[in-house]
């Protein structure tokens, strides 16, 4: 039995420690949850009402406010905050750590202001001299779902084969398959611009599109995707796994998909700041849009549905003259 510290008391995080704390080695999970008030609610209620309603937090998973109490004893630590204050929380979290701890991000995401992924914050704020072993996950897995049991197929990366090998081993549990992959920029980088996607194919339904459109924008959405992570030495096909393709359906259509919601409800009309201040979870997607297009002018790839949706975004773009761009682009090959 191994001691796991979760930064990050949002769904995922939440889920997480419910997954790991029924998987096959019963770890010690501590949760950390950056809100007081929702940490001293899990404690009294063992239920995370905010993000995860309906939902035991079994006795066994200690919750709190505080990160060294949260770190104390941890082998194993899981980033599960949004990608805008993963700096902050590593950075708060590296005077508690002992040489060779295990971090894992969870994070879908690139930091807004220097379109950094997570492992790469993780590496310039945890000093070397603590030789941290890093690994990321990813792949398609609504934390409701997850949490309540249901098959749940992800992606572990790392470098460190063996430490890949390690984490699948003791992350396991009923329902909850990993599969390895060395391929970290490639998995990082697909968990961010599948949200980018999603925003767009949520679009499409709230201008009331049909399937046909939603398969055309998964499809070439998947294509730039790949573009950009080959360019930047991603292998493509990680792109075409769970961390990619996989990710890229679930969040696309899935019901339970925040980016989905967020472009839906742009699609109907309502404007980014209405949409925003009605969720308390964030839609990743969002802050990303503009990291992603700054990458791919920087690599010389087009993007153009990632364009459209920072264009709506951000730009105050009508969705419908953004699908319209796109449809009217130059006629080209596909392949």
């Amino acid at each position: 039995m191994i001691r796991v510290a979760i930064l990050g008391g949002g769904s995922w995080g939440t889920a997480l420690a419910l997954i790991l704390s029924r998987s096959a080695g019963a770890h010690e999970v501590s949760l950390w949850v950056h809100d007081r008030v929702v940490a001293e609610s899990i404690c009294q209620d063992r239920e995370n009402r905010a993000y995860l309603p309906g939902l035991a937090v079994l006795e066994q998973i200690r919750v709190t406010h505080e990160i060294p109490k949260a770190l104390s004893g941890a082998k194993v630590i899981l980033g599960v905050m949004p990608s805008a204050y993963a700096r902050e929380v590593y950075s708060a979290a590296a005077n508690c750590l002992s040489k060779g701890t295990i971090v894992v991000s969870a994070t879908k995401g690139l930091e807004p202001s220097t379109h950094k992924r997570a492992s790469q914050i993780m590496s310039e704020e945890i000093p070397s001299s603590l030789e941290p072993r890093i690994a990321v996950l990813s792949g398609p897995s609504f934390a409701a779902e997850a949490a309540q049991g249901e098959p749940t197929a992800v992606v572990l990366a790392s470098h460190d084969a063996a430490l890949a090998a390690e984490l699948q081993e003791e992350f396991a549990a009923p329902n909850f398959r990993l599969y390895t992959n060395d391929d970290v920029l490639g998995v990082e980088l697909a968990g961010a611009m599948k949200n980018v996607i999603a925003i767009a194919a949520g679009v499409c339904q709230g201008l009331g599109l049909g399937s046909n459109a939603v398969a055309a924008l998964i499809t070439r959405g998947l294509a730039e995707m790949s573009r950009l992570s080959i360019a930047l030495g991603g292998r493509p096909e990680t792109l075409s796994g769970l961390a990619g393709l996989g990710d890229l359906v679930l969040t696309c259509t899935g019901a339970l998909s925040r980016n989905r919601q967020v472009g839906i409800e742009l699609g109907k009309g309502r404007s980014l700041t209405e949409v925003l201040a009605g969720m308390r979870m964030v839609a990743e997607g969002v802050g990303t849009a503009a990291a992603l297009l700054a990458l791919a002018g920087e690599n010389n790839i087009e993007m153009p549905i990632t364009a459209q949706v920072e264009a709506i975004l951000h730009h105050r773009k009508s969705p419908r003259e953004a699908i319209r761009a796109i449809m009217e682009r130059p006629q080209r090959r596909e392949l």
